[in-house]
């Protein structure tokens, strides 16, 4: 596999008045482009550090990242973060929401109606074209999550990166935006690291499942590739050999570090 996305050697060591406390610790992750990868783990496993320090939002005390063969360094419109806060203003448009993150990447590229077809055709990959003039107010959590998401591909980032964009939303909404996700995986070809607790989710999803040792000093613990063809249907997966072997194997590594945990 080619690296496309390189996080090498990667620890955190976080200070406060109380002292010093390593978060991760020899963490290694090569991902292709294109490659769906999930990070699953306990809470305080890292998981969200690895995925902030990706995003250019932390910096790693060791090691780096390396996207394209260039270090990242600070944050950029290559790698989008959709966060389980959909962090909408409030007093914009659906609309107007997308178009902000849309005139920041692209006003120096694309005309003012290049511009407006651009964001169309986001919101209608999220399927949220109707409600385009709606406030967030005035829509459901997994619509503003739909917009969240929409904004994130209109800044055309290398890297789709997602920590627990589901997690608030109910069974049904989640499902639904699951496959939304599918889809537009599907379509784009982007590449795409999620944080999730859903070890279902991370199994229907995912091309490879990163699962997380507990902290501190957290490491990768397994990573477990999903070989099972897309696309894929949830419906039919409920009786797939491969789905439910995938599901055991991260149960029986979640279920094996929270025992170790409690001793």
């Amino acid at each position: 596999m080619t690296a496309y996305l390189s996080v090498s050697d990667v620890g955190i060591v976080f200070t406060s008045e109380k002292g010093s406390f390593r978060a991760l610790d020899h963490v290694n992750l090569d991902i292709a482009k294109g490659e769906f990868v999930s990070i699953i783990g306990h809470s305080g496993c890292g998981k969200s550090t690895i995925l902030n320090i990706v995003a250019g939002l932390l910096q790693a005390t060791e090691g780096g990242v390396l996207l394209e063969d260039r270090e990242v360094d600070s944050p950029g419109p290559d790698r989008a973060v959709v966060f389980q806060n959909h962090s909408l203003l409030p007093w914009l448009s659906v609309y107007d929401n997308v178009r902000l993150a849309v005139d920041k990447v692209h006003k120096a590229t694309k005309s003012k109606v290049e511009r407006h077809d651009w964001i169309m055709h986001n919101l209608h990959l999220v399927r949220m074209v109707e409600a385009k003039e709606k406030r967030p107010a005035e829509i459901s959590g997994g619509m503003k999550q739909r917009v969240g998401i929409a904004r994130a591909l209109a800044m055309e980032p290398k890297v789709l990166l997602l920590d627990e964009p589901f997690g608030a939303l109910d069974a049904l909404t989640r499902a639904h935006l699951q496959d939304s996700l599918m889809e537009i995986h599907r379509s784009l070809g982007n590449t795409v690291m999620m944080i999730t607790h859903d070890v279902d989710e991370a199994v229907l999803l995912s091309d490879r499942i990163v699962m997380m040792g507990n902290g501190p000093a957290a490491s990768i613990g397994q990573i477990l590739a999903v070989d099972i063809p897309r696309p894929r249907r949830r419906v039919e997966l409920a009786d797939d050999p491969t789905y439910n072997h995938c599901r055991a194997e991260v149960l029986r590594f979640l279920h094996g570090h929270a025992t170790h945990q409690a001793a």
